[in-house]
C-alpha cells in the first residue's frame, strides 16, 4: 500500500492543469459596465460566446478569451447596462400607433383636430382614420371633448380616437352611425357612454362601452398587423430595449409573434400575457390554443415566453374609470368603473393556480387594488402555491392598509414610473391629499419587501426608457419640474432604477436564470450608452442616448 500513497502525494504537488478556455466570439473592453450581478457589480470587460455571456472581469482577461474569428469592441469609456426591459408594454398598440394619426401631446380639442387634418390629406371619402393620444388633463378646458367639432370637420369619414390610456374613446358622427349607436343604446357593465345635455351620445365612450365602437371599425389584415410589429420591434430597439412584458394579445397575435421568432425575424424577448379569454369554463377560454397548450417559456432560442394571463379589475385614473374606495374628490358622483366582477377574477386566479399560469390583473384604483389583492387572497388559500409571482399591472392608486399585503401575499406590483410624472398634475384634484399620499408610492412598496418591475405602458407613455429611470430618481417630468420632486419620499435610488427595468422585470416573469444581469451564462443582452446614467447629474440623465442595441450577442440597433 506504500506506492499508493507516494503516489497520491505525488500527485497532489503536480500542477492543475485547467481544460482549454472557450474561446468568444465578441469581447467588449474600455467600458464601465454595471453588471447588476452583486457578484461583480462594475467591470470593464465583457466576453460573448454562442449568444450567453462567457466572462466578465478586466481587460486583459477578456482580450485572453478572444478566439481568432472574435470581434473585439474597445467601447471608450462608454457605459453598458444589461438589455432593458419594459415590463408592461404594449407592442401591437405601439405598431398601430406608428401607423396611425398621432394626438399625444395635443394642447387643445382644435390642435388634435388640425392634426387629423393635416395627416388624413390624402384619405379617401368613407375611409376610417383611426388615431390616439388626446389627453384633455392637458387643455385649458379639461373637460372630455364631445364629437360635434370631429363631425363638422370629418362628415363623410368615420374617425375613431382612443385617450392616451387606451380607457376611452373619442367617435365622430360618422363612426357613430355606422356603429348603429343611438340615444337609446345600452351601456355594457364596466362601461359607460358619456352623454350631452340632450341625452345623445357625446361621442365619448369609456372602458368597457369602447366595444360599441369597436366592432364596426374593419379588423386589419394579418399582413397589416405583421408589419406593425416588426415596425414597433424597431422602435423598441432603437430606445435601448430587449425585451418587454406585453399585457393582452389575443392568439392571432401571438401565431404571428411565433411565426417571427420561428424565421429568426424577432428582435426582442417577449413575455406574452393572453388576454382576458372570459370565463375559464366558456367555450373561448376552452378553444383558446395557447391556453390549451400550458405554459410556454423560452421559445425560439429565449424570444417567446406565454405563460400568463392579463384581467382587468378596473379602468384608468385619466378618464375616471378607475375604481375607488370613495368618490372622485372632481366628480363627487362618481367612484369608477369595475371593468370585471370580483368573481371572475377569483375563478382565473384559481385556474391559474392550478394549470401553471401566472395570472396580471390590471388595477389602478385603490377599490381596484383591493379588490385583485382580495381575489388573490381568496385563490391562495384555495390553492396553496409557492412562488406564484401573481402580479398587479399598475398598482398605482392604494389604500394604506393593502401597501403590506403585496409582500404577504407574494404579489408584484408592476409599475410604471412615467405614469407618476404624467399624472401629477391633476391627480391631487382627481383624488384629494390624503389618498394620494398612496399613489406611485415606490418607496413605500419598496420597504415591505417587494419588487417593483417599471415599464412605460407604451404608446399610453413613450417608449424612451431613459424617461422611466429619470422620473423614478427623480419624481419630475423632462423639465425636472417640480424642483425637488413630485412626494420625493417615494423617489428610487439609481441602483434601485436600473434594477426595476433589469433584473426585477426578470424576476416578475420567471426569467432570473437566463436574462436581467449581465452574468456568465446568461443571455448577453446588453445596451451601450454615450454617458454614465448611474453617476451623471440628475439634469443631464435624459441627454443619454443610445448607441447600439445588443440582443444574443447580435447588434440589433446601431446610432447613425
Amino acid at each position: 500500500m506504500k506506492h499508493l500513497s507516494t503516489y497520491f502525494a505525488l500527485a497532489a504537488l503536480a500542477p492543475v492543469v485547467l481544460p482549454a478556455q472557450t474561446p468568444a466570439d465578441l469581447v467588449l473592453t474600455n467600458g464601465r459596465i454595471y453588471t447588476v450581478d452583486n457578484a461583480r457589480p462594475v467591470i470593464s470587460a465583457l466576453a460573448v460566446r454562442g449568444g450567453r455571456v462567457l466572462f466578465v472581469g478586466s481587460d486583459a482577461e477578456a482580450k485572453v478569451l478572444a478566439g481568432p474569428s472574435a470581434s473585439v469592441i474597445d467601447l471608450h469609456g462608454a457605459t453598458v447596462v444589461p438589455g432593458i426591459v419594459d415590463a408592461h408594454a404594449h407592442l401591437v398598440g405601439l405598431g398601430n400607433m406608428l401607423r396611425q394619426v398621432n394626438v399625444a401631446g395635443s394642447t387643445s380639442y382644435r390642435d388634435v383636430i388640425d392634426r387629423v387634418r393635416a395627416w388624413a390629406k390624402d384619405v379617401q371619402p368613407g375611409e376610417w382614420i383611426l388615431g390616439r393620444g388626446w389627453d384633455q388633463n392637458r387643455w385649458v378646458d379639461k373637460e372630455f371633448p364631445t364629437h360635434e367639432a370631429l363631425s363638422l370637420a370629418f362628415p363623410n369619414n368615420p374617425l375613431m380616437l382612443e385617450r392616451i390610456d387606451g380607457h376611452a374613446l373619442l367617435a365622430n358622427a360618422k363612426a357613430m352611425e355606422l356603429a348603429h349607436i343611438t340615444p337609446a343604446t345600452a351601456e355594457p357593465s364596466g362601461g359607460r357612454i358619456v352623454k350631452l345635455a340632450s341625452g345623445a351620445p357625446s361621442g365619448v365612450f369609456i372602458d368597457n362601452a369602447k366595444s360599441l365602437i369597436d366592432r364596426a371599425i374593419p379588423a386589419p389584415t394579418r399582413a397589416q398587423t405583421r408589419k406593425a410589429i416588426l415596425a414597433a420591434i424597431s422602435e423598441c430597439n432603437r430606445w435601448g430595449l430587449t425585451g418587454i412584458h406585453d399585457p393582452g394579445e389575443n392568439a392571432e397575435t401571438i401565431g404571428i409573434y411565433e411565426e417571427l421568432a420561428k424565421a429568426g425575424d424577432y428582435n426582442l424577448r417577449n413575455y406574452v400575457m393572453i388576454s382576458d379569454p372570459g370565463e375559464p369554463s366558456s367555450p373561448a377560454a376552452l378553444n383558446n390554443p395557447y391556453l390549451r397548450r400550458g405554459p410556454q417559456s423560452a421559445l425560439y432560442d429565449g424570444h417567446l415566453w406565454i405563460r400568463a394571463i392579463k384581467l382587468y379589475a378596473d379602468g384608468a385614473l385619466g378618464s375616471r374609470g378607475a375604481a375607488l374606495l370613495a368618490p372622485y374628490r372632481d366628480d363627487p358622483t362618481n367612484a369608477g368603473l369595475l371593468v370585471s366582477q370580483p368573481a371572475h377574477i377569483r375563478a382565473w386566479a384559481e385556474t391559474g393556480l392550478r394549470r401553471g399560469f401566472q395570472v396580471n390583473v390590471h388595477a389602478i384604483g385603490d377599490r381596484g387594488n383591493r379588490i385583485a389583492l382580495d381575489a388573490f387572497d381568496s385563490a391562495l388559500r384555495t390553492v396553496p402555491t409557492a412562488d406564484h409571482r401573481f402580479r398587479i399591472e399598475h398598482a398605482q392608486v392604494l389604500s394604506p392598509q393593502d401597501i403590506p399585503r403585496f409582500a404577504q401575499l407574494g404579489v408584484i406590483p408592476s409599475m410604471q414610473a412615467t405614469h407618476q410624472t404624467s399624472d401629477m398634475r391633476w391627480a391631487e384634484a382627481r383624488i384629494g391629499p390624503e389618498r394620494v399620499r398612496g399613489a406611485y408610492a415606490w418607496r413605500s412598496l419598496l420597504n415591505t419587501g417587494v419588487v417593483i418591475p417599471n415599464g412605460t405602458d407604451f404608446p399610453v407613455e413613450e417608449v424612451n426608457p431613459l424617461l422611466t429611470f429619470h422620473a423614478a430618481v427623480t419624481r419630475q417630468d423632462p423639465t425636472n419640474w417640480p424642483p425637488g420632486g413630485w412626494y420625493p419620499e417615494q423617489k428610487m435610488t439609481r441602483e434601485e432604477a436600473l434594477q426595476s427595468m433589469t433584473i426585477w422585470p426578470a424576476y416578475a416573469a420567471f426569467q432570473e436564470s437566463m436574462l436581467g444581469s449581465l452574468s456568465p451564462g446568461k443571455y448577453a443582452d446588453f445596451v451601450v450608452l454615450d454617458r454614465d446614467i448611474m453617476r451623471v447629474p440628475d439634469t443631464e440623465i435624459l441627454g443619454a442616448r443610445v448607441l447600439s442595441t445588443w440582443i444574443g450577442g447580435k447588434r440589433v440597433y446601431e446610432a447613425k
